[in-house]
């Protein structure tokens, strides 16, 4: 069998979209990928500020902001299709916009409607992949661990570093998966105040100091507490993070926020144990952070070719949909808590 699917991945830290086109095959039971293109549209502002203030917005607004968000999804693969000269595309696999994440009140909502995206593509559409787990009692997070259990097999974990930090291994013959910390979340939204829209391998927070009284208070935030699977949200970051930042200097802020991640990240490694750790996502690129993560632990933290750092959730997501179109398990309730095993996704 042999699939060929576009894979679209809005990350809460608003770098832009990430859109990858992979040729998957599967030969007896083992997946086989190629990414055949891969690039990231930067936001213009107009879109970074939408989609920045969506959570703010009332319902019509943002019903509206849903529907005009999946058109312009849909624009930006016609230009991506056009631009390499794209053939034989089974499906469009998108992701969405995070808005609201709210398990625990079973809801979830990533904006972007995919019939939108189909109308102005003209291709088959999956989309909403987290509503179905969230409604099943799972946190709808994280979802890639399908991915990293078909398509990277050969490591003990795979760490994503993006807005959030999560990771998904092997425990017991299960692949669990859990949210460990905010990171770019956190950090690029610090750095705004340098008008920069990230802290390049983070110089700016190496310059800082650590604050021990806010590492602690960090560190000591119920949800490092709670076992998984659990997933983390902008709500939470809003409530519990950014109200400790008062009265501390921006660069000590990067600084002990770095700290903070560090150790929530090399805790969850040593704590499982790992040796082989793949690690992907925007954060690869952040060599203070990964700097700190080394220190803490003597698993091999392993950095692959840049195209799988950037698109590797893009290229995961673009494979949910080709299990999805198969009728094939594609979330799995270890990883999220739900219910069982599932497959999940709108088609349009």
């Amino acid at each position: 069998m042999v699939f060929q699917a576009v894979g679209l991945m809005s990350g809460t830290s608003l770098d832009g979209l990430d859109i990858c086109f992979t040729k998957f095959e599967k030969k007896n039971t083992a997946w086989t990928f190629q990414i055949l293109q891969a690039e990231t549209v930067p936001y213009p502002k107009y879109w970074e500020d939408q989609l920045r203030n969506s959570i703010n917005l009332p319902a019509e607004k943002l019903l509206e902001l849903n529907s005009e968000y999946g058109f312009y999804l849909g624009q930006l693969v016609n230009a991506f299709i056009e631009k390499y000269q794209l053939k034989d595309i089974d499906l469009i696999s998108s992701h969405g916009h995070t808005v609201f994440h709210q398990p625990q009140k079973k809801f979830t909502l990533q904006i972007g409607d995919g019939r939108a995206i189909k109308i102005e593509t003209g291709l088959p559409v999956i989309y909403d992949f987290r509503t179905q787990d969230v409604l099943m009692g799972g946190n709808g997070a994280p979802l890639v661990p399908i991915g990293d259990e078909l398509l990277f097999p050969q490591y003990d974990a795979c760490l994503n570093l993006g807005g959030f930090s999560n990771i998904s291994l092997k425990n017991n013959h299960k692949r669990t998966a859990f949210d460990i910390a905010p990171v770019n979340i956190i950090l690029n939204k610090l750095v705004q105040k340098f008008n920069r829209s990230f802290d390049e391998n983070g110089e700016l927070a190496r310059t800082g100091k650590i604050n021990n009284s806010l590492l602690d208070k960090l560190n000591s935030l119920d949800f490092y507490k709670d076992y998984h699977p659990k997933s983390l949200g902008v709500e939470w970051c809003q409530e519990h993070i950014f109200p400790l930042f008062e009265n501390i200097g921006t660069e000590d802020q990067l600084a002990t926020f770095t700290e903070h991640a560090a150790v929530q990240i090399a805790h969850a490694v040593n704590e499982n144990n790992l040796r082989t750790v793949l690690c992907t996502g925007g954060g690869t690129y952040n060599t203070f952070l990964i700097e700190k993560i080394k220190q803490k632990t003597t698993a091999a933290i392993i950095i692959p070719e840049k195209e799988i750092i950037d698109y590797k959730e893009a290229l995961i997501f673009a494979f949910m949909g080709v299990l999805r179109l198969n009728n094939e398990i594609n979330v799995l309730a270890s990883a999220t808590g739900s219910t069982h095993d599932h497959s999940s996704g709108i088609t349009a």
